[in-house]
């Protein structure tokens, strides 16, 4: 038996959360107003095994789009539940809750703007709780209307200012976010709620997953949990990455639905999602590293300074070794390269990350106190960046804006002068300086 049991959430066909079993999704890359090639991926996605699919609505278009999508599916026999990724316009959140089965939202976008505040009073906190329970209220009323679930979906690099400075940016912050709007919407009445608390750091998605988990079980909060640590790339290292955050939980009986973010295409995920289920239950899996990974990753995870080793069967004394040393760079321990955060990209991206990130690794590959971001676009990745020593966003038009610490330095560099240009930066301001080992 599962050491948390969730309430039961209906999505479409589907039930997240009371002890049934877990369900693996992903989120399409293709242009939401893009009926067809969204749809064409949607329908891969749920032929190799995908329940559930995300597609990004950074607008009222491609909200109201959603309609022909799912419409489209439905034609074709596809059933399957859609999720609606809201940004910035609740508006666009109304409207998709209409149209599909479940709504993701980021409690960032319905706190107040940030005023460069770094303290709040009991009654400054109330008023803003306050005015989030108004803003929220029209969605919650269409949600109970249309039987929409929602997807409270916390990430580190998008914590309101208040949040901020009563928590500092840690895993409490993020537990804190979350509880707040899961309190706010059983007040209102509606309690189809998802949470998911996420980072670019498995440490930190760990932590704060643990966390809220033990919170709300002292609270006799049951929401299903989504896990998932986001901008964790491609390769092995993503899969390694991935395979520590979400396996760990997973075998501590935590979770209730899973996505697999790399940076490749969307269905590459699905495998690397199923193979973590397997592992976490103890069972065989092909791949030797991800076996490892949510074995010796757990333990990792539970005691930081634990020494483990890699000893699979499969692999030389070599081979073990190397695992064994990306399984401590992944879990945020030990560095012995640079560290990539990258998003798997969505319908806002741009531009080819996939290649651009390929491009980025290839070029600086062996600096162990560096950490560059690869983002796919200006919404979300300077946030999602923000503990990056430099970070690399493709701003449209062939065009790259580089960051430095978070900050933007360089804007509207032509891509083809984009990876000398963040070389100049890292020799002007990383030390050990790049060529070093």
């Amino acid at each position: 038996m599962p050491s948390f049991v969730s309430n039961p959430v209906q999505v479409g066909n589907l039930v997240i959360g009371s002890g049934c079993p877990v369900v693996v999704q992903s989120m399409t890359n293709t242009p939401t107003l893009d009926t067809e090639a969204t749809v064409a991926q949607c329908k891969r996605l749920f032929d190799c095994g995908c329940q559930m699919v995300r597609i990004t609505a950074p607008g009222l278009p491609e909200a109201r789009n959603l309609e022909n999508i799912k419409n489209a599916l439905l034609k074709s026999g596809y059933g399957n539940p859609l999720v609606a990724d809201i940004h910035f316009l609740p508006e666009a959140a109304l409207l998709a809750a209409g149209i599909v089965e479940k709504v993701r939202i980021n409690p960032g976008n319905y706190c107040d703007k940030k005023k460069g505040k770094t303290e709040f009073s009991e009654e400054e906190q109330r008023a803003e709780r306050a005015r989030i329970a108004e803003r929220i209220a029209p969605l919650l009323d269409v949600c109970k209307k249309h039987r929409t679930a929602l997807r409270i979906g916390v990430n580190q690099g998008s914590l309101s200012e208040r949040m901020i400075a009563l928590y500092g940016n840690t895993p409490q912050a993020l537990v804190e976010s979350a509880l707040e709007f899961i309190g706010i919407c059983r007040e209102q009445g509606f309690d189809q709620t998802v949470v998911s608390l996420k980072s670019s750091r498995v440490q930190t998605m760990y932590r704060s997953v643990k966390l809220l988990t033990e919170r709300m079980m002292q609270t006799g909060l049951a929401c299903p949990l989504h896990l998932g640590v986001t901008e964790a790339g491609n390769g092995e290292d993503a899969r390694l990455i991935s395979a520590i955050g979400i396996g760990s939980l997973l075998k501590e009986g935590i979770g209730d639905t899973i996505r697999v973010s790399l940076t490749e295409a969307p269905e590459n995920e699905i495998p690397v999602a199923f193979d973590i289920l397997r592992a976490a239950k103890g069972e065989a899996v092909a791949d030797a590293s991800i076996h490892a990974a949510v074995d010796l990753g757990s333990q990792l995870l539970k005691n930081p300074k634990a020494e483990v080793r890699a000893a699979e069967p499969s692999l030389s004394q070599e081979e073990n070794k190397k695992l064994t040393d990306n399984i401590y760079q992944a879990a945020g321990l030990r560095f012995h390269k640079t560290r990539f955060i990258a998003c798997p990209s969505c319908g806002r991206t741009q531009y080819d990350i996939q290649s651009a990130l390929a491009k980025v690794k290839a070029r600086f590959p062996n600096h162990p106190n560096l950490t560059i971001a690869v983002m796919g676009c200006i919404v979300n990745g300077p946030g999602e960046m923000a503990d990056a020593d430099f970070g690399y966003i493709g701003c449209g038009g062939g065009k790259v804006n580089l960051y430095k610490a978070g900050e933007l330095v360089k804007s509207q560099v032509p891509e083809e002068n984009a990876l000398q240009e963040l070389e100049s930066l890292i020799l002007q301001f990383h030390h050990p300086r790049v060529g070093d080992a």
